[in-house]
């Protein structure tokens, strides 16, 4: 076999495995929500235990996942792909085996921790594995797959609920991981980040700030915001950021190094992945139980008339990235973006209690065109606004403020629903989704703003693999 043929092989094994691997991880983000009623049915809990089902993982989720990606860096990125691979794979295990409610959300705390770890390495090892001039359509088939996992958890945790038993939607990971872990071992070529010693304080600045601050946001909806842990979550979550940030700026190898943000490319992304979280998991979290308690479909029929949207990025999200590759990234993610946001907008026109399925369609369609032209380009502009050897810990922190992004919108627009409707009536239910699909699409919308604010076009390498654009910076720094 000619070299050429082995790099292209070895490209796309990259990108099967890291495709596969960022799949269950997103997937298990949503995929519990529709099973929760025969949760309850099965192990008994009450409202808050069930919640905790959903909040566990993404809390462990979002705190670890710039820890996980600097671990990656230290010790190798390969090896502890595997390592989170195999926590996920066990604990997907034992959540399918809890015998009761409180075990079952220990299994999926350590599943987010597994995923923590694993999820930023996968577009790590997708970029080392595929040459540049072939990334955004490698970039554009892994953001499809990771779309199509977000958005279709309901549907994926409702039909297995509904036509085998809940527990296979966490028995549907373990025979993945463990082909996975292997392929991995086999396929994938190691690789070590800048090689500077673990980040001690910063790592537990940044993982306490986040905790504070998901646990805030996920509690706060069910707990009320003047909740007494809820305020000290969010008030210490942003104390311990703020401390993360300035000891970043002063140390001498700091975990996430803040003139990183220097670079347009890199803030400009990165608050655009926050915002575009916040207004999709808000807005399909509101959604899904929209169909079912409004319309009165059941967990499947619910999913499968989403499929318009969440099943839009395995078409849009491939031309994406070919797309990227030759246009550059911000043009593709801020036409996505307000896409999305004007199919948020429609639907939060047209939604009554009862609307023709007719009538939802072209915002479903809208929606799913705009989530598949960001999520391609998004990676390409985060990978490259970096040098090489920081490409780890870039995708673990626009991984962590993605997370973030969804917690906050999920917890925000559920506030806004409680504020002006409720699940008394299919009306209440309606005039309290409305606005709150607003605000996802003004989020989306400024999203979409922020996409314009980074550079038009990527420029031609330098020597140390960063663009040239930010070498001036990278010198005073140096």
């Amino acid at each position: 076999m000619s070299p050429r043929s082995e790099r292209r092989g070895e490209a796309v094994w990259a990108l099967v495995i890291t495709s596969v691997a960022g799949f269950m991880a997103a997937l298990d983000n949503l995929v519990v929500t529709t099973a929760l009623p025969s949760i309850r049915e099965d192990l008994g809990g009450a409202l808050h235990d069930l919640e905790w089902t959903v909040s566990a993982y993404t809390l462990t989720f979002a705190v670890l996942l710039m820890f996980g990606a600097a671990l990656g860096d230290r010790f190798g990125r390969r090896r502890l792909f595997m390592v989170g691979l195999g926590i996920f794979t066990a604990s997907s295990s034992a959540a399918a085996m809890a015998p009761g409610i409180d075990s079952l959300i220990a299994a999926r705390a350590v599943q987010g921790a597994g995923a923590a770890v694993m999820m930023p390495l996968t577009l790590t090892l997708l970029t080392a594995a595929v040459p540049e001039a072939r990334r955004g359509a490698a970039y554009g088939i892994w953001g499809a797959v990771n779309g199509l996992a977000v958005a279709s958890g309901p549907l994926v945790g409702g039909s297995l609920t509904e036509h085998i038993a809940w527990e296979w939607i966490f028995w549907l990971n373990v025979p993945l991981g463990l082909a996975l872990i292997p392929l991995a071992r086999l396929r994938l070529t190691e690789s070590y980040g800048t090689g500077a010693p673990l980040d001690v304080p910063g790592t537990l600045l940044a993982s306490g700030g986040l905790f504070g601050i998901v646990y805030g946001l996920v509690r706060g909806p069910a707990d009320g915001w003047t909740g007494g842990l809820v305020l000290t979550g969010l008030f210490a979550g942003v104390a311990l950021l703020v401390g993360f940030v300035l000891y970043s700026t002063r140390a001498r190898n700091p975990m996430l190094p803040m003139r990183l943000f220097r670079s347009r490319a890199f803030s400009g992304i990165n608050a655009a992945s926050l915002l575009m979280f916040f207004g999709m998991f808000g807005s399909i979290f509101l959604l899904a139980q929209y169909l079912q308690n409004v319309l009165g479909y059941s967990p499947t029929e619910a999913g499968l008339r989403m499929l318009p949207w969440t099943g839009m990025p395995m078409l849009a999200a491939p031309l994406a990235g070919i797309l990227s590759d030759r246009i550059g990234g911000r043009p593709v993610v801020a036409v996505g973006l307000f896409l999305q946001s004007l199919g948020l907008a429609y639907f939060a026109v047209v939604v009554t209690t009862d609307v023709s399925y007719a009538a939802q369609l072209p915002a479903l369609i809208i929606s799913g065109i705009g989530m598949g032209l960001f999520f391609a380009p998004a990676a390409n502009l985060v990978m490259s606004s970096v040098r090489k050897e920081e490409q780890g810990i870039a995708s673990g922190s626009n991984n962590a403020l993605r997370e973030v992004g969804g917690a906050l919108g999920i917890a925000v627009m559920a506030s806004i629903f409680a504020a002006r409707g409720g699940y008394e009536t299919g009306q209440a239910f309606v005039d309290g989704m409305r606005p709150a699909l607003v605000a996802g699409s003004a989020a989306v919308a400024l999203a979409g703003v922020a996409a314009l604010l980074i550079p038009a076009r990527r420029r031609p390498e330098g020597p140390s693999g960063a663009p040239e654009a930010a070498a001036p910076a990278l010198e005073k720094v140096s």
